[in-house]
């Protein structure tokens, strides 16, 4: 099938936008038409003598997976993750996140179909720190980060790419099922419950996988995973707090400008005890690389508040078709009214793990 039509009729119908607008539609429907047209069939890459051996247990493992995710957790059985595309790049696409300069709110962008959202997504690095830039001269803090995964919620076939293919098992299986869980339900405007949401679903499945396919050893990698991950999000959310409770104070500009500088130093030292107490592990240094600024932080969105609520009516119905009927009522509700279900759903699951869904280091993006 060409995906040329469908390009061409969204730019045609971008016309009405600003020229600036138009060319960031054009790179994004010329970045997902490369995706899908330099795809193949899992099928084919497995029948190809030349595929490489590693890659081609990479495949099996991601089509095991994808199998699983159908037959026991009900998720979508549709084209995505049948194809492989091999990108030249280590990441899919590159967002931006900005925010002002004494405050943790993020900017916001408005799309036709994920709605509003809190970060603006560029196929190329090089234009992501292009515009990066133009933010940065209007005074804001800025971030631009990498993303291995995006769900594209169905509307086409997302494809496994070499970006994530390489993941251990227990991830792969973790990044799988989230992104398909995306295609389940998605509520424009509300990040909180589309990741909460597709957290909780992540969370559980992977928990039944393990159960039917892991060993000792990938169940004890899994753990220590997600125990420097909550470590790290603690740290991240401890600093949060302190630059929330700073730019909501009564200083100055000039003081407040001081403790935010001695924050995010702190921070970085704060890293270092936390990852020699990990043993020196480094999977995410690269959340250092750029200058830390509030973008860092107001990126790291409260997408786990409502994961108790989820895992509770998940236990609740019992049954993934179940439970799915049930959260697809709830997003029909007002946003206020989604929300205060969830709450009430939260409060006697309030010691569930976190669960976060973003890239930095070792980690990925939710389908944003």
């Amino acid at each position: 099938m060409s995906f040329r039509p469908i390009v061409a009729a969204a730019c045609a119908a971008l016309m009405l936008s600003s020229c600036s607008s138009l060319s960031y539609y054009t790179q994004a429907a010329q970045g997902q038409l490369e995706l899908l047209t330099d795809s193949r069939p899992i099928d084919a890459w497995l029948a190809d003598p030349a595929t490489n051996p590693k890659l081609r247990h990479r495949l099996e493992s991601a089509r095991q997976i994808r199998r699983f995710a159908i037959q026991e957790l009900k998720l979508p059985d549709n084209g995505s993750y049948t194809h492989f595309t091999n990108l030249k790049r280590p990441y899919v696409l590159w967002n931006v996140v900005a925010t002002p300069e004494l405050s943790l709110k993020p900017m916001q962008w408005c799309f036709p179909v994920a709605g509003c959202v809190n970060y603006r997504g560029y196929y190329s690095k090089a234009a992501a720190q292009a515009y990066a830039k133009q933010l940065r001269a209007q005074g804001h803090d800025v971030e631009v980060g990498g993303v291995s995964a995006y769900s594209t919620l169905g509307w086409f076939s997302d494809p496994l790419i070499s970006t994530f293919i390489n993941y251990p098992d227990a991830e792969l299986a973790r990044l799988i099922i989230h992104e398909l869980a995306h295609q389940v339900v998605y509520v424009q405007g509300d990040s909180k419950f589309n990741e909460s949401f597709a957290s909780a679903v992540e969370l559980a499945g992977v928990e039944a996988w393990l159960e039917r396919f892991g060993n000792p050893a990938m169940v004890e990698s899994f753990e220590r995973y997600t125990e420097r991950k909550r470590d790290f999000m603690a740290l991240l959310v401890r600093y949060r707090g302190e630059l929330e409770k700073t730019y909501a104070s009564k200083m100055s500009k000039d003081e407040k400008r001081a403790t935010k500088a001695r924050l995010f130093m702190a921070l970085k030292d704060d890293y270092q005890v936390l990852k020699a107490n990990w043993g020196g592990y480094s999977g995410y240094d690269r959340f250092f690389a750029e200058p830390l600024s509030n973008a860092h932080l107001a990126s790291i969105a409260t997408y786990n508040d409502f994961v108790p609520a989820f895992r509770a009516l998940l236990r609740k119905e019992r049954t993934w078709p179940a439970f799915y009927k049930s959260v697809k009522q709830i997003a029909k509700l007002d946003k206020a009214d989604r929300h205060r279900v969830l709450e009430r759903l939260a409060a006697p699951a309030a010691t569930s793990p976190l669960v976060v869904q973003r890239t930095m280091g070792e980690d990925t993006i939710g389908g944003r």
